[in-house]
């Protein structure tokens, strides 16, 4: 019977002139991926093709600056302050995905007052279908990083993380830890399967005709499922230790009681039934459209 597995991934792709590991191709495939869904989406509402590309700019700009500076400040911020420059040295690790998703939502806020001029709720609603996927694969790459993992467990399905990566990729023996929860298979997993409800509530339930109710549920889905699951997780920075509930699990439950709100707002207000013309609109045919 398997005891436990030793993990020996490399996190590195290749290392030429060039260095690519998994974390970042797993954001690239996330983002090259998500913007299809999304294409099809608007595609289907008649949205204008244009304003993809902007949505595209505000969420890798709002992700990758959002989710650096939320370690920054709800991590490291007592290392960071001292030397202010290293915040930029993103390749060095440290991305939270708290941060990420305020950084997203302050994107979304910008894009629909200065590109679409809707309500906020018309473009989280759509966004945040591909987001749970990406959130599913950065996870596996946080796997492929021997990063993030739980605490110690005699389960079967035990991994052992190699704990001293750099030096084990400059030629040192391989240090590994006890076997331990591999706590991002799990949130991937959770992630994946939340794509898969938010996918077939866009496309089966004409969820999108009560807005705020698909972006109710993924608050609720993804971030109930990271407060559960940070009960078995190691903790990522000594001050946790002596918390009841960990950065992650206080960070969490905001996102879970908005989750929540939307959800009985969105039910609560009748449908909003919409045109589907099954191409993309451009900014003359919409502003036809709205005139009459």
């Amino acid at each position: 019977m398997l005891q436990y597995i030793t993990w020996t991934a490399d996190p590195v792709i290749f290392d030429s002139f060039i260095t690519l590991r998994w974390y970042s191709l797993a954001f690239m495939i996330g983002f090259l991926v998500g913007y299809e869904i999304e294409s099809r989406i608007y595609r289907h509402e008649g949205a204008p093709e244009k304003w993809l590309g902007i949505l595209l700019l505000w969420t890798v700009a709002g992700t990758i600056i959002g989710a650096r500076l939320g370690h920054v400040f709800f991590y490291e911020w007592d290392s960071y302050r001292l030397n202010p420059i290293k915040i930029l040295y993103v390749w060095e690790g440290g991305l939270a995905s708290h941060g990420g998703t305020i950084g997203v939502i302050i994107g979304v806020l910008m894009y629909s007052i200065f590109t679409t001029r809707r309500n906020p709720l018309w473009a989280f609603d759509r966004l945040v279908i591909p987001i749970a996927l990406v959130g599913g694969l950065i996870r596996l790459g946080n796997l492929m990083n021997h990063e993030i993992y739980g605490h110690e467990t005699t389960l079967p399905w035990g991994f052992r993380f190699i704990t001293n990566l750099h030096e084990w990729q400059a030629g040192a023996v391989p240090v590994f830890s006890s076997p331990s929860h591999p706590t991002q298979i799990y949130e991937a997993l959770c992630y994946f399967a939340l794509f898969a409800l938010l996918m077939w509530m866009y496309w089966k339930r004409n969820a999108e005709e009560r807005p705020g109710l698909i972006f109710g549920v993924f608050f609720i889905v993804l971030f109930g499922c990271r407060f559960i699951i940070e009960f078995i997780k190691n903790n990522q920075v000594a001050f946790e230790e002596n918390m009841t509930l960990n950065m992650g699990q206080w960070l969490s439950l905001p996102f879970i009681l908005v989750g929540i709100g939307l959800v009985i707002y969105a039910m609560k207000r009748p449908r909003q039934h919409l045109e589907f013309p099954n191409r993309f609109a451009d900014d003359t045919s919409l502003n036809a459209k709205k005139r009459k």
